[in-house]
């Protein structure tokens, strides 16, 4: 008996002892037996075997510490280490790889929500296929959407094989050519809101322990703070780039102003001091670089220095019309520049500049400022006046109403700016839809200057005072032009000439009727002057002239009875007052049908074949009717 007892506590010592020195479990086995002493009880070898179950426990326990103690040592270096000042990717990278090896998965990844509210793979770590960056991760199904859903860690034993969750064809495919089992995501939040997920697996069937999960957790927790800083750095360092680059074209912008108002001062200088238009355009094609032309508002080049290209003349005249619309230099085809010369609203000239590359800013804000100065200069050569009371514009809008000057002071502003008004001359009133603006005061100032007339603007309207004796010409000429120029219905209402100023008001009078006129009629995008429209234009005119009316509408008719003694006249007549029945005006005229029919078959050889048509007959009774009555009053 005391053998057994002292057996069991030799046995008992020596478990501790094997605690105590951290043996590896096989050492805690019991001693092979021997031949010698006496056997042990059962009691005594059950005692034995408590004791050795219990140490075992407390040795997996010390054990298990130990890697719990390792673990947070490797999450609190992992920690460390995502601290560094990382950029995105660089630090995805880093995430990936802690998880890898701080769970030992044999492959890890994490998705990034983008802007659409799809999720991609942006990085992974591990021996990997399918699994790379630019993956798309399916809305539906899988263990990322699960954990992103339950906002908690989710993980499975065997993918394939687990419907505790709902699968997705696209991730099925992916898990199986990659040979996973053990798939394990842990969504990444900020707040309440996940924005990715940080993926493990294993090409294994694995069972993650309590341990395993919180510390992948804790990771995602941590992945998820780092990326967010990583995140607000790259932003912090793109603000502080677009700043720097923001101070460096503040600072350019204010060395060029600079340099831009040095050369401005200078070319006024010269201006100022009397130089030649050549001299300022020599001088500030040197500053540009280029070679320049300047071109007076008629569109006559009045200066240009050496080396200065071919050009499309008939393209370069639009662009022309842009830049003054504009009020700003624009480039052409051929890669000119075009910059207005201008003096409030009126157009005193171009620029165009021609470079052997693109024109850079400081270039076309030195364009602008050369053209302050060339407009000064052309305005000096023009010796316009400036007066508040002189001027193109001011000059039309005294002749078409009751101005307080007299005629004679009148003509002798025109001849100082270069109208005669003593020449005979039309009136033009010109309505674009939409209004007058834009393009259509530009060409009606380029349009003047180059007719050697005047413009204004009357309620939206262009009016133009043009040397010419055909009022309708004149007018048809405008509405085209003008129609191709600004890509819009032009309508135009015409009347002159012309040759007295007291004399203007009244012909603009009519030319404004004739515009209502047209307008009445619905022949908006049209032309037409008094004479033009007809017996409506006897109702506009100021002084009709009946015998033109009658001569344009049936005077081939009274020209050919009295060549051939014929009696188309009263034929005509007759036809209207039957109601255009020829049977009945045979019978009115006493003569056979068929000779009225050849009567009219001759009256629409000479009227032509629109003479029957309602608006046209119309004028041809008109005309037949003041015909008649003019006999009877002689």
């Amino acid at each position: 008996m005391r053998h057994t007892d002292d057996f069991v506590q030799d046995e008992l010592l020596r478990l501790l002892e094997l605690l105590a020195g951290e043996a590896p479990p096989d050492r805690f086995e019991p001693p092979p037996k021997t031949a010698a002493g006496p056997p042990v009880p059962p009691e005594s070898l059950a005692v034995l075997d408590r004791a050795r179950t219990l140490a075992l426990d407390v040795h997996g326990l010390f054990a298990r510490r130990q890697q719990r103690e390792a673990a947070l040592a490797a999450l609190v270096d992992t920690a460390r280490e995502l601290t560094l000042p990382y950029d995105v990717d660089a630090l995805l990278q880093v995430i990936t790889r802690r998880a890898r090896l701080l769970l030992n998965f044999d492959m890890a990844w994490i998705t990034l929500q983008d802007a659409d509210g799809l999720s991609y793979v942006r990085e992974s770590d591990g021996h990997v296929s399918t699994m790379t960056p630019g993956f798309a991760v399916p809305a539906k199904g899988g263990v990322g959407n699960a954990a992103a859903d339950c906002s908690a860690p989710f993980w499975t034993a065997d993918y394939l094989n687990d419907d505790r969750f709902p699968h997705s064809p696209a991730t099925d495919e992916v898990v199986l050519s990659e040979g996973l089992h053990g798939v394990m995501a842990v969504p990444l939040k900020e707040g309440s809101d996940t924005f990715g997920a940080l993926y493990g697996a294993d090409r294994s069937v694995r069972h993650l322990t309590p341990d395993e999960i919180t510390l992948m957790s804790s990771l995602g927790d941590l992945a998820s703070l780092a990326i967010k800083k990583a995140r607000l750095l790259a932003q912090t360092r793109s603000e502080i780039s677009e700043r720097e680059l923001d101070a460096s074209r503040a600072l350019e912008s204010a060395t060029a102003e600079r340099l831009v108002n040095s050369v401005h001062t200078r070319l006024i200088d010269m201006v100022l001091s009397g130089c030649e238009l050549g001299e300022v355009t020599a001088r500030a094609a040197a500053e540009l670089g280029g070679a320049l032309m300047v071109r007076d508002a008629t569109g006559r080049t009045v200066a240009v220095t050496d080396g200065f290209p071919d050009f499309d003349e008939a393209e370069l005249f639009q662009r022309t019309l842009d830049a003054h619309a504009e009020l700003a230099p624009i480039r052409s085809a051929d890669g000119l520049w075009l910059c207005p010369a201008t003096a409030g609203r009126e157009v005193l000239g171009t620029l165009i500049l021609a470079t052997d590359g693109p024109a850079i800013d400081y270039q076309l804000r030195l364009l602008r400022a050369t053209a302050q100065s060339t407009a000064v200069l052309l305005r000096i050569e023009a010796g316009a006046e400036t007066s508040a009371d002189g001027g193109r514009s001011r000059l039309l809008q005294d002749l078409i109403t009751d101005s307080p000057r007299s005629p004679e002071q009148l003509a002798v502003h025109a001849r100082r700016l270069g109208v005669a008004l003593d020449d005979p001359h039309v009136v033009l009133i010109a309505r674009p839809d939409g209004g007058a603006s834009g393009r259509a005061l530009v060409w009606a100032s380029s349009y003047a200057h180059r007719m050697a007339g005047l413009q204004t603007i009357v309620n939206d309207c262009l009016v133009l005072l043009i040397p010419g004796t055909d009022s309708g010409a004149a007018g048809r000429a405008v509405t085209a032009e003008l129609t191709s120029v600004t890509g819009r219905r032009v309508t135009v209402g015409s009347a002159g000439p012309v040759a007295r100023p007291s004399s203007v008001h009244a012909t603009y009078e009519e030319a404004r009727r004739c515009l209502e006129a047209l307008t009445a009629l619905g022949t908006d995008g049209g032309s037409a002057s008094a004479q033009e429209l007809g017996f409506l234009g006897l109702l506009l005119a100021d002084n009709p002239d009946i015998t033109a009316f009658v001569q344009t509408t049936i005077g081939p008719v009274i020209a050919y009875d009295g060549r051939h003694c014929t009696d188309l006249v009263h034929t005509l007549e007759a036809y209207f007052a039957s109601g255009g029945s020829p049977r009945r005006a045979a019978e009115a005229l006493h003569v056979h049908p068929n000779t009225v029919s050849r009567r009219l078959e001759r009256i629409t050889d000479l009227l032509g074949p629109s003479w029957q048509e309602p608006m046209r007959a119309l004028e041809v009774q008109l005309a037949l009717r003041l015909q008649r009555t003019r006999h009877a009053v002689r």
